[in-house]
């Protein structure tokens, strides 16, 4: 009998599990630092937040987790019409466990500013938090809808970018809360809070994944690659090249790296050849033996 690989167990598992502890890290970035400062934002979460305000004011009381359940299940219905019925399973229990999460801590932590700091630091760290769960959940290929769904449909039509997108109606969305009397400071809170999640995004996903790419032009160029392949442990690539003033025909050495590991070959570069010329570039989402496997991405 074949036995069965845990991995194939093991990673799903792992998958949601961190999916669905990113969601909660999100839920309470709203929840208890965004919402009770007055703040509101971008996404499906901030239009639940302009919409519940509304109909508050109309008497009608409803929990913030359970508006985005309804605008994210409504976006799906109309882009699975629209677009087709390719959404992923991770999109719909990342929505899921956020409009849970969203009511579980609107339950159970104290209403008002429990956390005692000032209002501008309390949108800041909801924003980090809302930022690292968005950012744990891209990591494991889920996705929190809202905006992810609107580009989709958009996109059926016309092409525009994902960034003009998510730019244009967090914008919309943000300064939608006036109609509903949450104030101007409410409103700039809002981009400030769209920014601080932006910036913490890109942070968690560019550190997970940028590496260094190296071109070292040397005329020892067969020692400076044995050097790096044993010290280093890194793969090497000579390429080609010639000196255009010279005329004199050589190989530059190419290697990529993680970014700890850029200092390591300097030290050799200088060591071997100190008249080398080399460059050093950030590259994002290297894939390949020694790296991220391909399927990951």
């Amino acid at each position: 009998m074949k036995s069965i690989n845990p991995d194939i167990v093991l990673k799903p598992v792992k998958e949601y599990f961190l999916m669905a502890a990113g969601m909660l890290m999100y839920s309470f970035g709203w929840i208890g630092c965004i919402l009770p400062s007055g703040g509101v934002g971008g996404g499906a979460a901030g239009l639940s937040l302009v919409l519940c305000n509304a109909l508050s004011v109309a008497g009608i009381d409803l929990q913030v987790g359970t508006m985005v359940f309804i605008i994210n299940a409504i976006l799906l219905l109309v882009s699975g019409f629209i677009v087709g019925w390719n959404f992923g399973l991770k999109t719909i229990f990342c929505v899921v466990i956020i409009s849970v999460g969203m009511n579980f801590w609107q339950e159970v932590l104290p209403e008002g500013n429990f956390l005692g700091v000032d209002n501008l630091l309390a949108i800041v760290m909801g924003g980090i938090l809302a930022g690292a769960g968005i950012a744990l959940c891209f990591s494991q290929g889920g996705s929190t809808g809202g905006t992810d769904i609107v580009a989709m449909i958009i996109n059926k039509y016309r092409t525009v970018s994902y960034g003009k997108i998510l730019i244009y109606s967090d914008f919309f969305i943000i300064a939608s809360a006036l109609l509903v009397g949450m104030g101007i400071s409410a409103v700039i809170y809002g981009y400030v809070m769209t920014a601080v999640v932006g910036y913490t995004v890109d942070m968690i996903m560019a550190g997970n994944q940028q590496s260094s790419q190296v071109f070292i032009v040397t005329h020892d160029y067969e020692k400076m690659a044995q050097a790096i392949v044993e010290n280093v442990h890194r793969g090497v690539t000579l390429i080609d090249s010639q000196g255009w003033y010279s005329k004199q025909e050589s190989k530059i050495v190419m290697v990529v790296c993680r970014k700890r590991e850029t200092s390591m070959i300097l030290k050799f570069v200088k060591t071997i050849d100190p008249d080398a010329f080399m460059t050093v570039g950030s590259v994002m989402g290297v894939y390949g033996k020694g790296f991220q496997t391909i399927g990951k991405g």
